[in-house]
C-alpha cells in the first residue's frame, strides 16, 4: 500500500536486500553439492511485503521465514516489497529482483493500484505479465490476491476480485485470495491509517497463509528432485 516514507528509502533497502540475497546465492553455489540449501522465496510486493512502519524484525517477509524455521523448513524469504509499488512497478523492476535468483516467488501486488481506482484490466495485465515472465523461468508462484476498498462500490470490488482468480486460473498458480485476510478493517489488528497491519496483524497474516506458502515450498522442491 502506499507509504509515507520517501520512495528512494524503499528503493535503496531494496537494494540491499537483493545484494545481500545475490552474494548468499552465490556462496551457496559453492557449497558441498550433498547439502541442499535452503529454499530461496522471494516476496514481490508493496509496503505490506515490506513492513512500512514496524520495528526492523517485525515485518510479513521476516516473520514468515521465522515461522516456517520452526516448522524445521530450510527456507530464506527475501523481502522485495517496495512501499507504494503497483502492479506496473512490480513488473518494471521484476528482472533486477530476479538476480536474488529466487527458487520460487511470493506476488503481492495491487493494493495500490485499487486504492487509485485504476481499471482491474490493466491489472490483470501487468500481472499477468509478471507471472508469465516467471512461468517462462521456470519458478513456481504463490499469487496473494487483494480486495478494493468498499468506497469504490461493488462493481469495481467484483471485477477487481475477478482479476486474481482469472489469474491463478490461467497461470495454474498457487493462490491465497486475499493477503489481509482477518486483518483487514479490524482496528485492533491494523496500524492508525487503517491500511498496514501492525506486528500482531502481520502474524495474523503469516498463520493463515503459511500452509499456502508450504504448498509453494512443495512445487519448488519437486521441481528440482
Amino acid at each position: 500500500m502506499i507509504g509515507k516514507g520517501p520512495v528512494a528509502y524503499g528503493l535503496l533497502s531494496l537494494v540491499v536486500n537483493i545484494l545481500v540475497a545475490t552474494a548468499l546465492s552465490s556462496a551457496a553455489a559453492g557449497a558441498d553439492p550433498g547439502q541442499p540449501g535452503p529454499v530461496r522465496l522471494l516476496a514481490l510486493g508493496d509496503s505490506l511485503t515490506a513492513g512500512f512502519n514496524l520495528p526492523q524484525g517485525a515485518g510479513f517477509t521476516v516473520r514468515l521465514e521465522a515461522a516456517l524455521k520452526a516448522e524445521k523448513l530450510a527456507i530464506e524469504v527475501i523481502n522485495a516489497g517496495i512501499s507504494g509499488d503497483t502492479t506496473a512497478g512490480g513488473l518494471a523492476r521484476l528482472d533486477w529482483a530476479l538476480a536474488a535468483r529466487p527458487d520460487g516467488v511470493i506476488l503481492e501486488l495491487g493494493a495500490n493500484d485499487a486504492l487509485r481506482g485504476l481499471e482491474p484490466e490493466r491489472v490483470y495485465n501487468n500481472l499477468d505479465q509478471i507471472l508469465t515472465r516467471l512461468d517462462r523461468a521456470g519458478i513456481p508462484v504463490l499469487l496473494a490476491g487483494m480486495l478494493a476498498p468498499p468506497n469504490l462500490g461493488a462493481d469495481y470490488g467484483r471485477a477487481f476480485a475477478a482479476v486474481y482468480r482469472r489469474l491463478a486460473d490461467r497461470h495454474r498458480v498457487v493462490f491465497y485470495p486475499f493477503f489481509l485476510d482477518g486483518v483487514a478493517a479490524d482496528p485492533t489488528l491494523n496500524q492508525g491509517d487503517g491500511l498496514h497491519p501492525t506486528e500482531r496483524g502481520v502474524e495474523v497474516i503469516v498463520r493463515k497463509i503459511q500452509p499456502f506458502v508450504k504448498k509453494l515450498i512443495e512445487q519448488v522442491r519437486s521441481k528440482h528432485n
